[in-house]
């Protein structure tokens, strides 16, 4: 049974730069509710709260109901804005959702079986997780679980791509909606640092101490050839 979420959040007026510091000091994340037949309105949430929610790996495919006052509504989360340091939650954007129109939501992939797979357990090989998540239109109530994506029978240089994903009815790939048919994980075999090519024939001598033929037939090291400074010009 998909876990049900619940946001409060407070509408807020003031808007810009300092107004949200002065919120996130305050233990408020600035965020904006938009989409569906409303207009866009801008509230706060509290983060701690908030990061609880953050913590299920559903909640970003999840269907939330949204308190506002005494006022609630259907959102899905469509943006997040985190500190490149701290991680803590610096804005939000939240999609209201209507019961007859498709959304777009992103999906978690879950993957078992690489223990068994031949292309390990036989062939030495590493499994390769090429996507976390996969892009799904839908109409809210058909919103799917995690996929799980069985690698069992792999062997190496074998991968699975998104049209392999069994789909729940009503549910689209937003990729293969434009034919773009991407591998979701492979395996592939371990490699360590690659030998250098050997050229048949190259000189063991390093080029500066090679040896260019003078003019005479004879020979004498390149760098002298290369450093010695031209004569003048001999005068018919």
């Amino acid at each position: 049974m998909r876990q049900k979420f619940t946001i409060e959040a407070e509408p807020r007026s003031l808007q810009g730069t300092g107004a949200s510091r002065r919120l996130r000091r305050a233990g408020q994340v600035p965020a904006i509710v938009y989409g569906g037949k409303s207009e866009p309105k801008m509230i706060s949430v509290n983060h701690n709260e908030l990061w609880k929610n953050l913590k299920h790996e559903t909640f970003y495919s999840a269907i939330v109901t949204l308190k506002i006052g005494e006022e609630s509504e259907q959102v899905v989360l469509k943006d997040l804005h985190r500190h490149p340091v701290r991680e803590t939650v610096m804005h939000m954007d939240l999609q209201r959702v209507l019961a007859d129109v498709l959304l777009r939501v992103r999906v978690p992939l879950h993957f078992k079986g690489a223990d068994v797979a031949p292309g390990v357990k036989v062939g030495g090989g590493i499994v390769e997780h090429l996507l976390n998540d996969v892009e799904v239109e839908c109409l809210p109530a058909n919103i799917p679980e995690p996929f799980e994506i069985d690698v069992s029978a792999l062997n190496i240089n074998e991968s699975i791509h998104l049209s392999q994903i069994k789909l729940p009815e009503g549910v689209e790939l937003v990729d293969l909606k434009h034919d773009n048919d991407l591998a979701i994980v492979a395996i592939h075999v371990l490699r360590t640092a690659e030998e250098e090519p050997v050229v048949e024939g190259a000189a063991e001598v390093p080029a500066i101490a090679q040896k260019a033929p003078d003019a005479k037939g004879g020979a004498k090291p390149a760098a002298a050839a290369a450093a010695k400074p031209a004569g003048p010009a001999k005068k018919k």
